[in-house]
């Protein structure tokens, strides 16, 4: 498969490891005006380094990511897009709660900001699978058992953009770690449970 850039970074492949370095103030997010007086609302950008290929119809994408968490926010993320203001990420993030913990934002137009579960440990595995214009996101501890983090619609065409965002919305960046990726082209029986 052949990769491309939305917003090109720092890269370095070897024997499936895949280091992609995240800049400063790097995010995806397109803010929908709420704000409160304390707390962080991200502004709308789409300035992170999104590493992707093109794919055509359903599929399974399965990687395992890492990274060293220090500003909040902080995450290795995995991404499908239409276009700029269409599409949806499943991150392993440092969240403003302090934890890392598996997160997803979903964009039509406005994004939303959906914490999943705490994970204690700098790695997690992360799957996305798409059957028609439905969606969904799971998370692994050990690459071989799934639970659903999200299920989601997303109008989107034929063919999506589909890959490895690694983002620093509020820090100096960093490197992000993505091992074993995957990318299946396959129909799940099952796509809340992505088998």
């Amino acid at each position: 498969m052949d990769f491309t850039w939305i917003n090109e970074s720092e890269i370095n492949e070897t024997d499936g490891r895949i280091e992609i370095f995240a800049t400063e103030k790097s995010d995806f997010f397109c803010h929908h005006g709420a704000a409160g007086e304390e707390g962080i609302t991200p502004e709308s950008v789409s300035n992170a380094p999104f590493y992707y290929t093109e794919i055509s119809g359903d599929f399974v994408m399965r990687v395992k990511v890492s990274l060293d968490f220090k500003d909040t926010y902080d995450s290795a993320c995995i991404m499908v897009m239409k276009d700029l203001t269409h599409w949806a990420k499943a991150c392993f993030e440092l969240t403003d709660f302090g934890t890392h913990a598996v997160v997803s934002v979903v964009t039509i137009e406005e994004s939303d900001d959906a914490n999943g579960c705490n994970i204690d440990d700098n790695t997690v595995w992360l799957q996305m699978c798409r059957s028609g214009r439905s969606f969904a996101f799971h998370y692994s501890t050990d690459g071989e058992h799934f639970d659903m983090m999200r299920f989601f619609a997303l109008p989107v065409d034929e063919i999506v953009k589909v890959g490895l965002l690694a983002q620093s919305p509020l820090g100096n960046g960093g490197n992000r770690i993505y091992e074993n990726l995957t990318i299946e082209r396959k129909t799940v029986k099952n796509i809340r449970m992505g088998k």
